[in-house]
């Protein structure tokens, strides 16, 4: 037992799910064992860990398509301005003023959203992959430019909608439990399948190694990289679908902003390099809880909205450092020394 707890601890997502537990249980000892409290409504599960899964549903959703493209050696900064797009796409055709045939169509309104994600990041692999701009540069023009054209879709408007089968997305249940951690599941088992049962998730990490010996050994970096954006892309889309369902309207100023931060934030505290190379789905998606998990704590506590960025930041810090190679290794040796001069 013990000699499989310390493989364990070797694995990339054991710091992640022990920061995780940490904050969690932190939580549990403040509210006095409240936050753990579930209940059932209407045969659907309440509570605050719920709230965390619900609410980080998106992070999780984005933080699965951004690890790829890290991992890779690149970044996608685009995805908030993405996710405007796609509620923007959607939630227009279903009030009407897209695309007025379809109006109220929630399964059109749904694909093309999609399609629309899927077209955003094809630009940017066609630029990064293509044209061979940088990464940060390349997302950075739809990122600046993709709240501008979510705003054209709807006029300037921020587009308010009344679909009871639209809010399912983000207001849904399936046996008890929100509909948007369906969606996750599905997204990380069809990447977990296709990274880890193909050679596809060699190839990534080769690139995000060396992307020259790479292409000299064979492998289509332009490709993948081209399919690694597309997808990131997509995965953009899906969370732009959740959060407007949530909203029940699209809000182009306001939807996805910032969050390509954290979720960037979510895959570097999962352990992935943002230099490229090694990478862990599952580590990023305990970071993408982690993150929430701050946020509903530091809500949860009262803390004023003035100095909640702040307490968000400092706590990210210090698990940084918790986790930090380096950091462990210095602390480890100054109080090795110690020992050999009390001794």
């Amino acid at each position: 037992m013990s000699q499989k707890l310390r493989q364990f601890s070797k694995n990339q997502i054991f710091w992640p799910l022990m920061v995780l537990l940490a904050i969690l249980l932190a939580n549990g000892i403040v509210s006095g064992g409240s936050f753990f409290e579930m209940r059932i409504v209407d045969g659907h599960l309440y509570g605050r860990l719920i709230d965390i899964l619900r609410n980080g549903s998106k992070l999780m959703v984005l933080a699965i398509g951004i690890t790829m493209a890290l991992a890779t050696g690149g970044t996608d900064i685009s995805v908030g301005s993405v996710m405007a797009i796609s509620g923007a796409v959607a939630c227009s055709i279903v009030d009407g003023r897209l695309l007025p045939g379809a109006s109220g169509n929630v399964a059109v309104a749904v694909v093309l959203a999609l399609l629309a994600g899927v077209l955003c990041g094809l630009w940017n692999g066609v630029l990064i992959a293509k044209v061979k701009i940088q990464p940060i540069v390349a997302t950075m023009i739809l990122m600046v430019a993709g709240r501008g054209i979510a705003q054209l879709i709807t006029e300037g408007k921020i587009v308010t909608i009344n679909s009871d089968a639209y809010y399912f997305i983000n207001g849904g249940y399936i046996l008890g439990l929100p509909f948007p951690l369906f969606i996750v599941a599905f997204a990380f088992v069809l990447v977990m399948l296709f990274t880890r049962k193909t050679a596809f998730g060699l190839f990534i990490e080769a690139i995000g190694v060396n992307s020259v010996s790479s292409r000299f050994t064979g492998i289509k970096v332009d490709r993948i990289k081209l399919m690694i954006y597309t997808f990131s892309g997509l995965m953009a889309a899906v969370a732009g679908l959740i959060e407007s369902a949530g909203i029940k309207g699209a809000d182009c100023n306001n939807a996805g902003l910032l969050i390509e931060l954290d979720a960037i934030l979510s895959v570097a505290i999962g352990g992935t390099s943002l230099f490229g190379g090694r990478f862990s789905i599952p580590a990023s998606v305990i970071g993408a809880l982690i993150i929430q998990s701050i946020s509903t704590s530091v809500l949860a506590m009262g803390v004023a909205p003035e100095v909640t960025l702040v307490v968000k930041s400092l706590i990210v810090v210090v698990i940084c450092l918790v986790q930090s190679k380096k950091f462990k290794e210095t602390i480890a040796g100054k109080f090795s020394r110690r020992a050999v001069k009390e001794a």
